[in-house]
Order: structure tokens, then sequence, then C-alpha cells
């Protein structure tokens, strides 16, 4: 009983070591965007250089993720997992160095995504791989849970600490947070080759619904941040929020999407396909819902925190279901479907910028919530032509 109960405290361990370098990884990608004035003035350059420091992280991961997790596919989890997190701690230590350059900072991001796109590719089925099969989607869900508190804990955190000491120091922190993890993955995580653990290939492979998930992935994320990269201004212009009420509104959107990650998260595994379908339908309704209702405050509020509460379980889901569905490597699988995430986002900010001028910023949110309309078309239609569908267990 003893060694059992020591076998399920490193299990647990481990993957609170990986939930904390998810949120480290999604904190040092997205902190940029609560120091831009910070970072500009500093460095001399324009608001508009030090944002591309965060289109050209997710772009990095967009086009290197499948190439990566192909290179590293049989390089054991436990050394590859450790270098991964060492060039995240030594990037965000080197960008916290009071003498960076821009250039040095630029550096330093492509270091840390060349190392986030094979981290997101290995996570899932190191973590996966140490329980039985059928805990797969808890699992994702409480990696998810360590993403998604990078929104509503870390940004928030790092802009406040980057405001009151310098922007360098919530960079130091992260590079702190890292050593953390990487210490525990050493201690605790074993050494195997990747093929021997049974989370190394889909569970039920089907190649017609894993390209079905991967469209879902990019249409959906594709018409969230075509919507939401303009949101500040539409809380503005449309819905009348001052300054300060902004802030209020977007912690309201994050702490929305933690709860709909938390509540999702147990349930992947008993429902597979309606932990998908219902969360992209709801984010196709706030959208919508949006450009008819964004004038009304309370309206808004109301359904930014329905789309917040479906942004994350939509992605957590198509990981849970790549790893069910992968038609030969999971870890391959995996990184197409964090390419597929990351082209989403560029694609989304860039095409509802283009149509800005056309449509304005409420006509983005519609665009947003057609396109996620034809997410969940792809999803549902026609479920009969599906190769081996995704079937639910049967509960007692």
């Amino acid at each position: 009983m003893g060694s059992v109960r020591a076998a399920a405290w490193r299990r647990g361990a481990v993957v609170a070591a990986l939930m904390l370098a998810a949120f480290t990884f999604n904190t040092t990608e997205n902190i940029p965007v609560g120091l831009l004035p910070l970072m500009a003035d500093d460095l001399k350059v324009s608001l508009t250089a030090v944002g591309a420091l965060v289109t050209g992280y997710g772009l990095t991961v967009a086009v290197v993720s499948m190439p990566i997790a192909h290179t590293t596919r049989s390089v054991p989890r436990r050394y590859l997992m450790t270098g991964l997190l060492g060039l995240l701690a030594i990037a965000s230590w080197g960008t916290a160095l009071g003498s960076v350059s821009y250039g040095m900072l630029l550096a330093a991001r492509v270091v840390t995504a060349l190392a986030q796109a094979a981290f997101w590719a290995v996570m899932g089925p190191v973590a996966v791989g140490l329980f039985p099969p059928e805990r797969r989607g808890r699992v994702i869900g409480l990696l998810s849970v360590g993403g998604s508190l990078a929104t509503v804990l870390g940004v928030p955190a790092g802009t406040w600490l980057g405001g009151r000491t310098g922007w360098q120091m919530p960079f130091a922190v992260l590079g702190t947070l890292a050593l953390v993890s990487l210490v525990a993955v050493v201690v605790l995580l074993p050494t195997s080759r990747p093929q021997e653990n049974h989370a190394a290939y889909g569970a039920a492979p089907d190649r017609r619904r894993f390209l079905t998930v991967l469209a879902t992935t990019a249409l959906s994320v594709t018409g969230a941040f075509a919507g939401f990269t303009y949101i500040v201004a539409f809380l503005d212009d449309v819905s009348g929020f001052g300054e300060d009420a902004v802030s209020a509104v977007l912690f309201a959107f994050g702490a929305a999407g933690l709860v709909g990650v938390t509540v999702t998260g147990p349930l992947l595994d008993r429902f597979p396909r309606a932990t998908l379908a219902v969360p992209v339908a709801t984010q196709s309704a706030a959208l919508l819902g949006l450009y008819a209702g964004g004038s009304s405050q309370v309206a808004t509020v109301l359904l930014l925190m329905v789309l917040g509460a479906s942004v994350g379980p939509v992605f957590m889901a198509t990981q849970s279901q790549v790893l069910h569905t992968a038609p030969g490597r999971t870890e391959t699988a995996l990184a197409a479907n964090s390419a597929a995430f990351n082209v989403g986002v560029a694609a989304g900010a860039l095409f509802g910028g283009a149509l800005l001028p056309l449509v304005e910023v409420r006509g983005t949110v519609l665009v947003g919530g057609l396109l996620t309309v034809g997410a969940l078309a792809v999803l549902t239609w026609p479920r009969s032509r599906m190769a081996a569908p995704v079937a639910e267990p049967q509960t007692q």
C-alpha cells in the first residue's frame, strides 16, 4: 500500500510540475502585453515593435511545432523536458538582464518559443502516460487549468510587479518558476523511451476525425481572435466602458475561462464529443450576441464571460480528442493542433484588423461569430461519413 501511495504521489507531483511549467510558458508568451509601455520606453522602440514580440512568438510556435516534434520524437521525455525547461529558465533570466537590448530580447523570445513548441507537443503524452488510459481527459483538463491561470493570474500579477520594480523583474520570477518545474521533472519523472508509453499513440486512430478536429481548432481560434483582439476598443466604442472598468471586465473574462476548463476537464473522458461541440456552440453564440447586444453593458459582461468559458475548453477538448484519434504518434498530432491554434491566433488578429476599416469594431465580433459557426458546421456535419466515431463510454 505504501508503494502504491508513493507512486501516486510521484505522478501527482509530476502533473503539478507540468501545470506550473504550462503556467510559466503561457505567462512568458503574453506578459509583454501588460508591459508594453514600460518595455517600449526602456528599450527605446515603438509599441508596435514590442507587440511584435507576442505576434512573432506565436508565429514561431506555429511554424516549428511539427518539425521539432518529429526531430525529438526519440528523445527520452525526462531529458527532453529538462532541456526545454532549462531553455525557458535561461532565456527568462537573460531577458531580465538590466542591459538587455531589443535584439537580445528578440533572440530570447525565439529561444523560448522554440522550447514552448516542443513542450506543448510532449507535455500531454508525458502526463497522460503516467495514468490509466481511461483518465486521459481528466489529466489534460488539469494541465489546461495550469495554462489558463496565466491569463487570470500570471499576466495581471506580472503587470503589477513590472509596474513597481521594472519590466525585467517578472521575467526573473518566471525563470525561477521554470527552475522549480525543472527540478521536479529531474527528480520525479521516470526515464523511458517515448514509444513505450501508452499515450505515444492514439487510443482509437481515425484520420478523418483527427483532420476534423484540426479544422475545428483553426476556425474556432481564428473566429475568437478576430473579435477578441479588438475587444478593448469594443468595450470603449460600443459598450461605453471607461478605462478603469475595462480591466475588471477582462478579469471576469479570464476568471470565466478558468472556471470553464475546471468544470469541463472531468467530463472529457465521459463525453468526448459534447465537451467540444458545446463550447464551440457557446463561443459562436457569445460572439454573435456581442454584435447584437454589445451596447448593453450588462449583456456585454455576461457574453464575455460566456466567451471566456468557451475558448479555453475548446482547445482543451481538441487536445483530448487529438490524443484519442491521432493517426500516428501523439506528439506529432498535438504539435499539429498547437500549430493550428497559433495560426488561428495570428490569422484572427490579421483578419480582424484588415476588416476593421470596413466593418468597424462591432463588425469584427460578427465575423468572429460566423467563423465559429463554420467551425461548428465542420465539427458536426456530416457525422454519418466520419469513420470510426469516438464512442461514448458506458456508465454503470
